[in-house]
């Protein structure tokens, strides 16, 4: 294949402090082990070691109190390599305004997580969050699928993702985790092949190939974003893994560039 520019949809970086704290914090809960050190720094050196051009860092309030620090934060690091997205709890009673604010400071999108977050994605208490995204035409990047931290409670499972697109069809939802973490087959007989977007980080290192390259090629090409989840998966091996699955030039390079940017246009 003829080298192709590459956007991550999918990273996370803390601020250096914080960073130091919590990613041995976040190891320990996951059983996993970082590939950076989670600072901007670790994450620009991967990206370089990959061949990456850009990457889209998501950030999580895991608390009320956390949406001004992340935003001024996501305000100090961007870059025209660094594409922050900050973030908003669902229980903030100023949720909307700041929503709203995140779109006024220039920024593509926000992130939610709702393990981090505690909250299921098709209850009713988020249907303000996702009417103001929509209203401020921002991106919505949500974590889907079970998480390896936490016990296996169907938070955000691939009928909730269909309830959430049938109430808000033009809302621009950016699945992770090809649709689900470990929730697979559920994501092929829900979502597949119809035009919701798919990120594909820590998918492919759990799924057979065969499998893997089924999801792609039956899902419409304009849909598929490729995503690491960097620090927990290593930039460079992911490349290699969607590499291997011998997809078309013409796939290949829409999942790693022409769609992600195309959405931050």
């Amino acid at each position: 294949m003829t080298k192709t520019k590459i956007l991550d949809f999918h990273t996370h970086a803390f601020p250096d402090k914080v960073a130091a704290r919590a990613i041995p914090a976040l190891e320990n809960a996951g059983d996993i082990q970082a590939c950076t050190d989670g600072t901007c720094t670790g994450l620009l050196h991967s990206m370089d070691q990959a061949g990456i051009a850009k990457s889209v860092i998501c950030s999580i309030a895991t608390r009320v109190e956390q949406f001004q620090p992340i935003l001024e934060w996501s305000q100090h690091i961007q870059n025209t390599r660094l594409i922050p997205f900050p973030s908003v709890h669902p229980d903030d009673p100023d949720h909307m305004q700041h929503i709203r604010e995140i779109h006024k400071q220039g920024f593509k999108g926000i992130k939610l997580h709702p393990y981090y977050q505690d909250f299921f994605l098709a209850e009713e208490k988020m249907t303000s969050i996702y009417a103001t995204a929509l209203e401020c035409e921002l991106l919505l990047v949500v974590h889907t699928g079970f998480d390896i931290a936490f016990p296996r409670i169907r938070r955000a499972d691939p009928v909730q993702v269909d309830k959430v697109l049938q109430q808000f069809p033009e809302l621009r939802l950016i699945t992770t985790h090809l649709g689900g973490w470990d929730d697979w087959q559920e994501v092929e007989r829900v979502l597949i092949g119809r035009p919701i977007y798919l990120e594909i980080s820590f998918a492919l290192e759990y799924l057979k190939p065969q499998q893997a390259w089924r999801l792609l090629t039956s899902h419409p090409e304009e849909y598929l974003l490729f995503g690491t989840d960097c620090p927990w998966a290593d930039q460079s091996r992911s490349l290699k893994q969607l590499r291997e699955l011998e997809l078309s030039e013409t796939l290949f390079k829409k999942i790693l560039w022409e769609n992600g940017t195309a959405l931050l246009e």
